[in-house]
């Protein structure tokens, strides 16, 4: 039995996020965090909520709430929608948990031990209307790279590149939109991330199975202009995890707190440990390898603004820490998916938010269109259209129509349970010998992490079935010989709990629906697809499942084509 931990990129506390983050990591790595479950493997899935930093404070200064109330109810929403998209994880954890306070800081005075941690004076914006100093991420201004109007002070979300505040074109602060900035002096914990490049080097080239998304990122910063720089670690902010604490190697750090990309990524071993606490288990053998963690293998999945903190700074700590420290074997990552030729906005109401897409349909219609249009290899767009025509004829048509025939059809001729009667021939041997293959392939689609070609070979799996019961027509048969029609049905029933196994990643509560239909608790995996193909025996009960997916009428895509659209500027 193989031993998987799997993390997805930790979602801001500020808001409920759209379907672009959804795909962009919190859904594929349940989809692999469920099919290695149903191979038999020990998983570990882990997210969270990113509490801490700007996006926090100033959502709660929105809703005029104090900023940990706020963390705590949104924790909630986050945590009731992601039950909504059957997202399976072990545990969602909280940044802000006592945990990972502690492990934050503990990081902190082993790179301080390390000599990987220096102290800084330097100038930094000061907003005098505001009356504070102004985090990278309270000041937005235009790129100097490649000119997106909205740049951060320390990303540009456009084009990636690490920025400073002074670099940003015409700056202002998202508190007031005041342009009264000027440089003060004040101290900060910088961590010597440019004393680590050789090693960071060494390991991304080790790399060798990694995407080249992830890598290009990663060697792009390394590489790219002066190289990678070391990068302040504190920001003078008050919600956070306290830079000044008992057993601190420095001083005068009072009213400063981690930067919330020091700490955020430190929360995936956290959130083991808030699981650990929670329920007895062992989180040191998910995450230490002189603990038991050496024969773990472990996944991230996000989107590729994430990358660069995931293969640089996060391994910086980890690497820098000098402890035996899980580090990351796969790092997937995702371009954006797009919304009907634009960008998602959440000011302009464009595009479809998590909460929003579960009041339409339910999870396994949104669940089936992202994964098999995943932005592997390119940025994606969603189009209502699109959606409209992947529902009707992946689900609709080739999978629920299969279900409702043989169902159908079985209880009309013979009764809701498996007739007897009949054998097989050439017709079942073909069928048999396609889904062999077809079943080997899409594993290995799903342990290369190729999720569209993972829902395409899956998809060819429901076509075979479906084929395979228009070419053999039991309706047809059953004039002239109803054993060997008994022996067709039989044969198309026993598909059906194979289908939910296999479907199951991708589309839970459909595979649920199907094995209730089929009067059967057993998931195990079809290794022997003929063994799978009797599994059921005859006089075994069946019910007739209600429609397993409803199509979507013109009349409901154009109204939510209109719902969606955004407000025009």
């Amino acid at each position: 039995m193989a031993r998987h931990l799997i993390t997805s990129a930790i979602p801001y506390i500020n808001g409920i996020k759209h379907l672009g983050n959804l795909v962009g990591s919190q859904l594929p790595a349940d989809l692999f965090a469920r099919y290695q479950r149903a191979r038999g493997n020990e998983v570990m899935f882990i997210c969270a909520t990113d509490e801490h930093g700007t996006p926090a404070e100033l959502a709660a200064a929105k809703a005029g709430k104090p900023v940990a109330e706020y963390c705590a109810e949104m924790h909630e929403v986050q945590a009731k929608i992601a039950e909504g998209f059957r997202l399976s994880f072990d545990h969602f954890g909280r940044s802000s948990s006592p945990q990972n306070h502690k492990l934050t800081q503990h990081f902190a005075v082993k790179l301080a031990e390390a000599g990987l941690i220096r102290e800084v004076t330097e100038k930094q914006m000061y907003s005098k209307a505001d009356g504070r100093f102004l985090p990278d991420r309270y000041i937005e201004g235009t790129c100097p790279n490649c000119g997106f109007e909205s740049a951060r002070g320390d990303q540009c979300d456009n084009c990636t590149k690490q920025l400073d505040p002074v670099d940003l074109i015409n700056p202002h602060s998202v508190i007031s939109g005041s342009t009264d900035l000027e440089m003060r002096e004040t101290k900060h914990l910088f961590l010597r991330q440019s004393a680590m490049k050789d090693r960071l080097d060494a390991w991304i080239d080790s790399q060798t199975d990694w995407p080249v998304l992830t890598t290009s990122i990663a060697k792009k910063w390394l590489h790219d202009g002066e190289g990678l720089q070391d990068r302040g670690i504190t920001r003078d902010l008050s919600w956070g995890v306290p830079a000044q604490f008992e057993g601190a190697p420095w001083e005068g750090m009072e009213g400063k707190v981690f930067y919330v990309w020091f700490d955020a990524p430190i929360e995936y071993i956290a959130a083991t440990e808030e699981w650990s606490d929670k329920t007895g288990g062992d989180w040191e053998r998910w995450w230490r390898t002189d603990r038991g963690a050496e024969d773990v293998t472990y996944t991230q999945f996000m989107g590729k603004d994430n990358v660069p903190f995931h293969t640089l700074s996060f391994p910086a700590t980890i690497l820098g820490s000098g402890e035996p420290w899980k580090l990351v074997d796969f790092i997937k990552s995702f371009n954006y998916l797009n919304y009907d030729g634009g960008q998602f906005s959440t000011s302009r109401g464009r595009g479809v938010f998590m909460d929003q897409a579960l009041e339409i349909l339910p999870a396994d219609y949104w669940r089936w269109w992202l994964l098999s249009h995943a932005p592997e290899s390119a940025d994606a767009e969603f189009t209502w259209e699109n959606f409209q025509v992947s529902v009707n004829k992946d689900l609709a048509d080739v999978l629920g129509n299969f279900v409702s025939r043989i169902t159908k059809f079985t209880r009309s001729k013979f009764g809701e349970a498996l007739p007897e009667g009949g054998t097989w021939g050439e017709r079942e041997e073909a069928l048999i010998e396609e889904l062999t293959t077809r079943i080997r392939a899409y594993e290995a689609h799903m342990e290369e992490k190729d999720i569209r070609k993972a829902a395409g070979e899956l998809r060819a799996i429901w076509v075979a079935g479906n084929e395979y019961l228009q070419a053999a027509a039991p309706w047809s048969v059953f004039k002239t010989d109803p054993e060997q029609a008994a022996a067709i049905a039989r044969l198309a029933l026993n598909l059906i709990p194979i289908y939910a196994v296999l479907s199951a990643p991708f589309i839970p509560d459909a595979a649920e629906t199907m094995l209730d239909a089929m009067r059967t608790e057993d998931r195990s995996w079809p290794e022997d697809i003929r063994a799978a193909l009797t599994a059921l025996p005859a006089g075994h009960a069946f019910t007739t499942p209600e429609v397993l997916f409803r199509k979507i009428a013109d009349e409901e895509r154009e109204e939510w084509h209109k719902r969606f659209a955004g407000k025009r500027h």
